[in-house]
């Protein structure tokens, strides 16, 4: 099933849609606070589409995802009650109490690893609020850790060209099934 390369190909048209940086600013936003795509998947077509804007694309991605990390944490801060049943009935519960005894254990260095990681970040930003972690660290981590994680993205598909463009599209389909089994495996051992 290329499934992938579709997808692919797909973003990689809206690169030259004239609000594609604001869709990739909506994703980026999104992905910190509630929704399971990552920004990853828009920035590097887009950045292979348009190399020359590779560093403007990045800085987007990761403003972006900085503010909603805030969401993420005023979310966590003012209605976790709300979100709780969710977590609960959407089996995310005890990833969630993962977190926080790795906030309690690695404090503030926790939420720059899991901006720079693709573990889901809006996990942390979330219990970042619940815990009420100070605010402007949280803030410092999340522009650190996303900042790095973005612009390496967007530098390596800057600098791989048209090559990095040919090997993505010829392996986007087997690295796409290879992700989804993966998150599947991790989810059924979490659980």
């Amino acid at each position: 099933m290329k499934v992938f390369s579709r997808m692919l190909e797909m973003v990689m048209g809206w690169a030259d849609h004239r609000y594609a940086t604001w869709y990739l600013a909506g994703l980026s936003f999104a992905e910190s606070s509630f929704f399971p795509v990552p920004p990853d998947v828009m920035l590097a077509p887009m950045t292979l589409a348009r190399p020359r804007r590779a560093w403007e694309f990045a800085l987007v991605t990761t403003l972006a995802s900085v503010v909603g990390g805030a969401a993420g944490y005023a979310i966590g801060m003012f209605a976790f009650d709300l979100i709780e049943p969710l977590l609960h009935s959407a089996g995310y519960w005890d990833n969630y109490l993962a977190t926080r005894t790795w906030f309690d254990a690695w404090g503030i260095w926790v939420v720059f690893v899991a901006g720079f990681s693709p573990i889901p970040y809006k996990i942390f930003t979330i219990t970042a609020g619940v815990l009420g972690m100070v605010f402007i660290p949280f803030m410092l981590a999340s522009f650190i850790g996303r900042g790095a994680r973005f612009f390496l993205v967007a530098g390596l598909m800057k600098l791989g060209g048209p090559k990095m463009e040919r090997i993505l599209k010829e392996y986007i389909d087997r690295i796409g099934w290879l992700v989804v089994i993966v998150v599947v495996l991790g989810y059924i051992l979490l659980r």
